[in-house]
């Protein structure tokens, strides 16, 4: 992580001093989200979506999407707003979070549900990052493996992945976005890459602070197209939060 962190600070460097003859440097990763959520979500899944509005500087924010039937409106609210990849938040029964991540307009989409979310106000940690400072994506080595955890990687690269044309990005890397797969699910956290300096030796050493939000996701099923199109990959082991509540009321 360390080397990743000086390789990628000195590359910023050396395109910033660049003098105004030297040829530009090709944008690597032109992505753009639109960000949004349905209606009836409650004040948790709010600070939700404003901290990721915080994390991608590249992202667009959208107002209340109203229908929870034709999801497939979506990719025209995407082209409308040249985005070519949706992260939409659907709130069921005012308690349960769902997350779609979709290239827009001829997909992939994975859906998600949220479990175990604690929002940045809520966690209330000592770190703190630049607004807009573009952030280092790191994932487990289980992303090697099954294909949906290859096809969820791209998924997710492009998503959270804030690329250096921005207009909003700041030319700093100062944190760190990390996915861990284990139990079934994603763990998000987010780091702050913190420099302290040895008095002994007077060398800089580079640290993690965590920050927040923190949440894991639950892989539901990935569709082929956006919002449309045949199921490529379910997950079995999945049961509905409304199904476990039923269980628990026949056993009270």
């Amino acid at each position: 992580m360390v080397s990743v962190y000086k390789r990628l600070s000195t590359v910023t460097r050396i395109k910033s001093g660049a003098e105004d003859g030297s040829p530009k440097a090709k944008p690597m990763n032109a992505q753009r989200v639109l960000l949004l959520s349905s209606r009836g979500i409650n004040a948790r899944h709010r600070h939700l979506i404003n901290d990721l509005a915080a994390l991608l500087p590249h992202s667009r924010r959208e107002s209340k999407f109203d229908s929870k039937k034709n999801l497939h409106d979506l990719n025209e609210l995407a082209d409308l707003y040249n985005c070519n990849n949706l992260l939409f938040l659907e709130a069921r029964k005012q308690q349960d979070l769902y997350m779609h991540i979709s290239k827009a307009p001829n997909g992939p989409r994975a859906r998600f549900h949220v479990q175990n979310l604690h929002t940045m106000s809520e966690l209330n940690f000592m770190g703190n990052t630049l607004k807009g400072s573009r952030p280092i994506l790191s994932f487990d080595t289980a992303f090697n493996g099954e294909p949906y955890l290859r096809l969820l990687h791209e998924l997710l690269t492009h998503t959270f992945g804030v690329p250096p044309t921005a207009r909003k990005a700041k030319p700093f890397i100062d944190r760190v976005l990390a996915f861990i797969v284990a139990d079934d699910r994603i763990w998000v956290r987010h780091y702050q890459i913190a420099k302290e300096e040895d008095d002994a030796t007077k060398d800089e050493k580079l640290s993690l602070r965590e920050i927040g939000p923190r949440f894991c996701l639950k892989p539901i099923y990935i569709q082929e197209g956006s919002f449309g199109g045949p199921i490529i990959y379910e997950n079995k082991q999945f049961v509905s939060p409304n199904q476990v509540r039923a269980d628990l009321r026949r056993r009270d």
